[in-house]
């Protein structure tokens, strides 16, 4: 495990696609356990390490995720996401066309629970489901697929994979929501989460981490990805 950021209070890591954010019942690995066992070995730590989960994502989807190292880190960030204060950006590779190139589109729906795990996109109104709501640019495209740039207002589950897939342009190996073709070995999906901000949860400072999409990406959008990634980075700080 090669970490984004490190600090006393925090891991940033790059999970990689296929890996579970947290142990289940397939007992497959998971990015907690790995995270404690680095941990224990770099630092040489007796006894149990504290990881504390305070956001995840999907096993397919690859990208940033924020680990806290003790339970006042856990809190305060825990609190963060359930306020929405986290600044989460993804790119997607997606079959067909979402819109014209750099103008942004908003997306809101209703998300209710699916069969075998999945959710479906309802009406907004319907009873009983979650709000959800995304926005989206293409960034590039080609007569077959585009790649999108996608902020998150809300944290559903699915929710990227869901709402882009009920606009005719599911995600490229997300079998799940209407896509059959194989990514990443068959473990993965072409949705990487490129960029985090959150607030530090002992300095108050805005940190911004960003990570480029995984090597199965290769192929995909290329310089279009580069560009972004590298833009990224030159522009950390809070989005305005």
């Amino acid at each position: 495990m090669s970490p984004l950021h490190l600090d006393n209070h925090l891991l940033v890591v790059d999970k990689p696609p296929g890996l579970l954010s947290q142990a289940d019942a397939t007992g497959d690995p998971d990015l907690v356990t790995l995270a404690k066992a680095y941990l224990k070995e770099r630092f040489d730590k007796p006894g149990n390490v504290f990881v504390g989960l305070v956001h995840r994502l999907d096993r397919p989807t690859s990208g940033v995720v924020a680990l806290a190292r003790t339970s006042k880190a856990a809190s305060r960030l825990s609190d963060q996401f359930r306020r929405r204060v986290p600044d989460k950006t993804y790119l997607a590779v997606v079959e067909g066309a979402l819109g014209d190139g750099g103008a942004w589109a908003e997306a809101v729906d209703g998300i209710d629970r699916g069969e075998g795990g999945s959710v479906r996109v309802v009406p907004v109104d319907r009873p009983g489901s979650q709000r959800a709501a995304l926005r989206w640019r293409t960034l590039a495209s080609d007569d077959r697929r585009s790649l999108v740039e996608v902020e998150l207002a809300t944290g559903r589950k699915h929710q990227i994979r869901a709402q882009l897939a009920a606009r005719g342009a599911p995600v490229l190996g997300d079998f799940r929501y209407g896509n059959p073709i194989p990514f990443a070995d068959g473990h993965g999906i072409a949705l990487h989460a490129v960029r985090l901000t959150v607030e530090h949860p002992t300095r108050r400072e805005p940190l911004t981490v960003v990570a480029p999409p995984p090597s199965a990406w290769t192929g995909l959008f290329d310089h279009a990805v580069a560009q972004f990634v590298a833009e990224a980075e030159r522009g950390k700080g809070p989005r305005t």
